[in-house]
């Protein structure tokens, strides 16, 4: 079993910036690949970046590209996502997950996903 807590989320100006951090717990945690997803009022939890266990590949939405950045430090078993350049449309629940079965290159969907932290609430004033 592995636990997934989040932190960071708030509310931000169009523009700003913030970071998140997804805290894993649980045995061999740090082995596991994990990704960040989100989901906005009304639509469905749709993937914005992922990175391997080793923290040597990383893989994004073509929405995001380029404005957030995903790492990882195993010592703290700590997962990030930067999150630069915010839009509106960035505004969301923010979760954590982690597969079982690591998915193909970018192909990560929610239902693949094994475990999921609560989520934290990013909100991107206009």
């Amino acid at each position: 079993q592995v636990q997934l807590v989040e932190s960071g989320g708030g509310l931000v100006q169009a523009g700003g910036s913030l970071r998140l951090s997804c805290v894993a717990s649980g045995r061999t945690s740090s082995h596991y690949a994990m990704g960040w997803f989100r989901q906005a009022p009304g639509k469905e939890r749709e993937f914005v970046a992922a990175i391997t266990w080793n923290g040597r590949s990383t893989y994004y939405a073509d929405s995001v590209k380029g404005r957030f950045t995903i790492s990882r430090d195993n010592a703290k078993n700590t997962v990030y996502l930067q999150m630069n350049s915010l839009k509106p449309e960035d505004t969301a629940v923010y979760y954590c997950a982690a597969p079982s079965i690591v998915p193909g290159g970018s192909s990560w969907r929610p239902g693949d996903m094994d475990y999921w932290g609560k989520g934290t609430l990013v909100t991107v004033s206009s």
